[in-house]
Order: C-alpha cells, then sequence, then structure tokens
C-alpha cells in the first residue's frame, strides 16, 4: 500500500559533508550537491528489491541515505481491481487513454485517485470526467475573455467591496490552504480533489453565475471593473494551482488570457493571506447558495415549470436575513426565477427552510398540487417497495454467502439509492403545504 518511510527516523544520522569511502569513489563535492536527493517516489513492489539496496548501498559508501523520504505509490490495477497481465488481456494502453481524452484528464485522474494505502482502479469513466473538468475550465476562460476579465497583475487579492468578491476571495485562500497542507503531507488525492471542488463548483458554478445579475452596469451591459478584476484573479490562481495536475490546459490558458512575462511553470505559487478575509460577506454568499439550492431542489422535486417566475414569502426572518433578501434580488430574480413578497401565502405552496427563516413558494395554479400529491405518493410507494425488497435479500444470510461479490455489492448499492430516493421524495411531498 502506498506510504511514506521518513529515512532519517530509522536512525540513518545526515552526514552534510560525507567522506565516501571505497576505491574508485568521487568526493561527494563532485556530486553538484545533488546527494542525498530529497523524495524517492516508487512502487511498493519494489521496495526490497531496489529502494532497500540503494539504502544499504548509500549508507555504505556515501555515508548517507540516498533520499530523505521514500514514497510508495499504489499500483494501477485493472476496473476490477485484477492486477494487470497480457495473458489476462486487461491491459490498458495509457497511449489509447491519451488519444480519446487527452494527457492532462489522464494525469489528474491518477493524482485524483493516488490514495495513500490504496491501488488505482482503472476507471475510464473518470477519465472521461476529468476530461469534462478540463473542457468546463476552458469554457470559463472564454467567458472571461468575452467579458473583458484578463490576466491579474499582482499576486495579492484585489480590494473588493461587494459580497460576492469577497466570497470567492475567501474561498480561494481556503482552497490554497488545502492545497499546500495535502502535497505537505503528500496527499495527492486531497490536493487534486480540492482544486478540483473549488474551480467547478464555486468558481464556475456559482461565482461566474452570481456576478452576472447584479454586477452587471445596466447602460454598459459589462461586468464591473471590481469583479472583472477579481474574476481574473482567481482565474489565475486557478491556473497555477492546476498547473502540476494539468499542464499543458493551463499552460494553453495562462497565455491566451492576456500578455505574460514568463510561462507558468515558473509562476510564483498562491499565498494563503488570510488579511483579506471578510467573514460576514462569505456567510451571506453562503447563505444565498443554500437558499437557491433548496429553492431549485423544490421546483425540481415538485415539477414546477422552469420558466415559471414564483412569489417568495419569508416567515420567522430576522432582521439579517431581510436585509439579505433585500441586497440579494437580483441574483435570486436570475438563479432561482423568485422575487420576495410581503405578506402571508395563501393556498397550496412548498416550504423550504434555511437557519431560522422558512421561505414560502405558492402553487396554486402553477401545478395542478392534488395530482403533484398523488404522483409523489405513488413514486414514495414504488421506492420503498423496492427498498424494502432488496432490504431482504441482504438480510437473507444465504443469498450474501453464495451470490458473486459483486452481486452483493449492487444490491447493497441499488438499496442505498431507493432508500435516498424514497427519502427525497417523503421531503417533497412533506414540502406542499
Amino acid at each position: 500500500p502506498s506510504h511514506l518511510i521518513e529515512t532519517d527516523a530509522r536512525g540513518a544520522a545526515p552526514h552534510p559533508n560525507p567522506s565516501p569511502e571505497g576505491e574508485g569513489l568521487a568526493p561527494a563535492s563532485q556530486l553538484g550537491g545533488r546527494y542525498p536527493n530529497d523524495v524517492l517516489i516508487s512502487g511498493f513492489d519494489i521496495l526490497f528489491f531496489w529502494n532497500a539496496r540503494m539504502m544499504m548501498q548509500g549508507l555504505h559508501f556515501m555515508k548517507d541515505v540516498p533520499f530523505r523520504t521514500l514514497y510508495l505509490h499504489g499500483l494501477v490495477r485493472a476496473a476490477d481491481g485484477a492486477k494487470m497481465s497480457k495473458s489476462k488481456g486487461n491491459v490498458v494502453n495509457p497511449l489509447g487513454l491519451i488519444d480519446q481524452y487527452g494527457a492532462d484528464a489522464l494525469r489528474f485522474f491518477m493524482a485524483a485517485m493516488e490514495s495513500q494505502g490504496r491501488d488505482i482502479k482503472m476507471d475510464e469513466k473518470r477519465v472521461e470526467g476529468y476530461r469534462n473538468f478540463a473542457t468546463k475550465l476552458w469554457n470559463a476562460a472564454r467567458f472571461a475573455q468575452a467579458n473583458g476579465i484578463v490576466a491579474s497583475t499582482t499576486l495579492e487579492a484585489p480590494r473588493a467591496e461587494l459580497a460576492v468578491n469577497k466570497w470567492i476571495i475567501a474561498e480561494t485562500i481556503a482552497t490554497v490552504q488545502q492545497v499546500d497542507l495535502a502535497l505537505a503531507d503528500y496527499r495527492f488525492d486531497g490536493a487534486a480533489n480540492a482544486i478540483y471542488q473549488f474551480a467547478w463548483s464555486r468558481f464556475c458554478d456559482w461565482y461566474l453565475e452570481l456576478i452576472k445579475p447584479q454586477m452587471v452596469d445596466d447602460v454598459r451591459g459589462q461586468i464591473d471593473d471590481e469583479s472583472k478584476a477579481v474574476a481574473g484573479w482567481v482565474l489565475d490562481q486557478i491556473l497555477v494551482l492546476l498547473h502540476p495536475f494539468m499542464p499543458f490546459i493551463t499552460e494553453e490558458l495562462w497565455h491566451a488570457m492576456g500578455p505574460r512575462d514568463h510561462d507558468l511553470i515558473v509562476a510564483q505559487w498562491p499565498m494563503a493571506d488570510a488579511r483579506s478575509l471578510d467573514p460576514e460577506a462569505s456567510r451571506e454568499v453562503d447563505w444565498l447558495i443554500r437558499l437557491v439550492g433548496e429553492i431549485r431542489t423544490a421546483r425540481n422535486e415538485l415539477n414546477v415549470p422552469p420558466g415559471a417566475r414564483l412569489p417568495l414569502h419569508v416567515r420567522d426572518a430576522n432582521a439579517a436575513t431581510l436585509a439579505r433578501l433585500e441586497r440579494q434580488a437580483p441574483a435570486l430574480a436570475r438563479l432561482a426565477r423568485v422575487t420576495h413578497a410581503e405578506g402571508e401565502a395563501t393556498g397550496g405552496a412548498a416550504q423550504v427552510v434555511v437557519d431560522e427563516a422558512t421561505f414560502v413558494l405558492p402553487l396554486e395554479g402553477v401545478i395542478d398540487l392534488d395530482a403533484e400529491r398523488a404522483r409523489l405518493t405513488k413514486a414514495i410507494a414504488a421506492a420503498e417497495k423496492e427498498r424494502d425488497a432488496l432490504s431482504g435479500r441482504l438480510g437473507n444470510a444465504s443469498f450474501v454467502e453464495r451470490a458473486k461479490p459483486e452481486a452483493v455489492e449492487k444490491a447493497k448499492a441499488d438499496h442505498a439509492d431507493k432508500a435516498a430516493e424514497a427519502a427525497r421524495l417523503q421531503a417533497a411531498l412533506g414540502r406542499l403545504g
């Protein structure tokens, strides 16, 4: 399994200026300061055939360890976990994957799946998913270019007054911290997944959407200068953080975003500078994202037409929530298709709860409430029936003992899916007042 071996901890005290013994050996000074190395990356299957011999010979001849840290990575196995073998016919040609999905997607897959203590099961669907991630990043850069967002000129975060810009700066700094800590611990999977989640979910899915409705100048039809500067800075941070995992697309986008005086490979690593953080702005935008997400979920589960604009009534909201509703009205109108309305809602309605407040969406005349209740009740019964059948099968000791392991695993996965579906539909039915 993958793990780290700190060589100094094994009792081998390093000698800064070793005096090698033995006939024909060159003085250590002639090695150009390249002995010992810092990290050796190797497969665990050659630990005793090669790595241990390097260690013993280094100590014997050079009087010092040849490397400070030994990182043992897992093996890449077939999709079913079997070791790849030409005789079995389960060998995957990496060049074929590169031709189909790109080298960046394959590199990112290997990093994201490299969890210490585990081998890597080759999963072509995941490689395809990381190819889609590269496409997502490319499209985000095209959006930036089309809206006047260019390369940043500073390593430090730009000054920001708008809550959404303060929020994305804080998210960027938090991601830099996560990546730094993960790389320091040789958790390449943690580093890769941190930058993946930030770039896809926070920057592409939310930030770029949030700056459209409330940051647009109605006269010029352009994103304001502050948001342009912040977006350009954040995109630069993403490219630098992602470069070790996806070097080709990031280098291409680095130069495409504007003139540079150096290549991305020598760009300065981002700073996790917490001086510009604004906790209140971060809380407000996090609240907005949760509210929009809950409203979208309710609309989708209750089959509300996508184009329908609904009034949004609120109960039990404190002064801070009401102030947020007023400030974030343009974003709510665009992203959730709702408009804040005064008074109490009447008739059938959907309800969502975020923090202390209950948000009510009247649905009279928008959907057939009785038909929707009947549909949800029927769907709940069907999901619960399948869930219970799978539960009975998994509770049968004969099935668990005699069935193939993959059949048991599939039954467990199906049971979890049906249980989650039943819970989701029950929650949707509960939303209808």
